[in-house]
């Protein structure tokens, strides 16, 4: 008599992997999710991918197999469901060259029922009345081999999630906001995940935006630079040069590698294989450039008059977002609120189901069409305006004015 097995089935070959895609491909939804490292790396390690459909669960052990034959499924299968996908699917992307034909994202679709930005564990708990199985959120996927208990924790962020997807496509098509969800996985899906540009990486160092002329051009640089070597070696940019030494370097520039020897964050270690070299070559590339224009240009400003109407418009997206069973963050937040009343070409607010709940009423608001005020109860509310100052009808029954 064979042993019944406990655990998921792990893939750890080519045959089988097809196999596994074959059977996939053919339903038409699929489940997928991702474990990996980056703490010691430029880009994601990928160490796990677990992978369910009706009826099927396996984990596919990408040091062991090749798991760019994935590719086939993203592009050819059906609807591939993720929990908080951005990260599985840069992952994904860069192992497979693929993204989904088809995405749906839990959270994001969640977030339409009322939801606010819901874990995993609570959408087992809130939408199926399961409990997801505790484990070491710190644990290494890139350990070998995987305990019982690591394998089963993994398996578990997929187990169910087919179950969770159809509870949630029952919930929107009940509240007629299906449509709503799938547009904003597709913009999700078409968000640009190449990579981080260079040449804005030292938006990303504390205290470089307080630099000005000169010293901001060379943070510019070094940022830069550093961007490119952490990528080619693979490694964090900060093992290549701390955010300290690259703002220190751009505060007082030095002249040769004795000097940069002395710069604040800096060791012998940061200064090997011919770093220190670079660093002056690329000091040097900004002292023979020609004075640039400082940068960021000043965005289109809000209107003075308008102002006051963010803090106000704001409060009242959170109140309807409550009383119409939304995430608020989903809605728009107050950057989105300054957008539209710039009149942003791509202001969030003025395009598709934003633009029926808020957008359109928040013009009234700005045309002085509508009027905000609280019903009594505490909640804001938009209402038709009746053009009268309060006090006004007074001040006519007694003759003023």
């Amino acid at each position: 008599m064979t042993e019944k097995a406990t655990g998921p089935e792990i893939v750890a070959d080519a045959g089988r992997l097809e196999e596994v895609i074959d059977t996939a491909v053919a339903h038409p939804a699929y489940a997928i999710d991702t474990e990996f490292h980056r703490e010691r790396t430029y880009y994601p390690k990928l160490a796990l991918v677990q992978l369910a459909w009706p009826g099927g669960l396996v984990v596919i052990d990408p040091l062991a197999v090749d798991v760019a034959a994935l590719g086939r499924l993203l592009a050819d299968g059906g609807v591939a469901v993720l929990h908080a996908c951005s990260q599985d699917l840069e992952v994904l992307e860069r192992v497979t060259g693929e993204t989904p034909a088809d995405l749906f994202d839990t959270q994001v679709a969640a977030g339409f029922v009322g939801l606010r930005s819901p874990s995993l564990a609570a959408l087992h708990d809130q939408l199926l009345g399961r409990r997801l199985p505790k484990g070491d959120r710190l644990t290494d996927w890139l350990r070998r081999p995987l305990s019982d208990d690591q394998l089963e924790y993994a398996a578990a962020d997929v187990r169910h999630l087919l179950e969770i997807h159809a509870e949630l496509v029952t919930q929107l098509t009940d509240r007629g906001r299906l449509e709503w969800a799938r547009t904003e996985c597709e913009i999700v899906l078409a968000k640009d995940r190449s990579g981080r540009d260079p040449d804005e990486a030292w938006r990303r160092v504390k205290e470089a935006r307080q630099l000005r002329g000169r010293n901001r051009a060379i943070v510019r640089a070094l940022a830069a630079w550093r961007e490119r070597r952490a990528a080619e070696l693979d490694i964090p940019v900060r093992y290549v040069l701390p955010d300290l030494a690259l703002v220190s370097i751009a505060q007082r520039p030095p002249r040769d590698v004795a000097a940069l020897s002395g710069v604040r964050g800096l060791d012998d270690r940061h200064l090997k294989g011919g770093t220190a070299e670079a660093l002056l070559a690329t000091i040097a590339e900004v002292d023979d450039e020609p004075a640039a224009a400082e940068e960021d240009p000043p965005q289109r400003s809000l209107p003075r008059d308008l102002r006051p109407a963010v803090s106000l418009v704001a409060s009242w997206i959170t109140q309807i977002a409550a009383d119409n069973d939304l995430d608020p963050a989903l809605v728009g937040s107050r950057g989105d609120v300054e957008g539209l009343l710039r009149g942003d070409e791509d202001a969030r607010l003025s395009m598709g189901w934003r633009a029926d709940l808020v957008g359109a009423p928040i013009r009234r608001l700005v045309a002085g069409d509508a009027a905000l005020a609280f019903d009594g109860q505490r909640r804001l509310v938009l209402e038709e305006r009746s053009r009268r100052r309060l006090g006004d009808a007074g001040r006519s029954d007694a003759g003023i004015g």
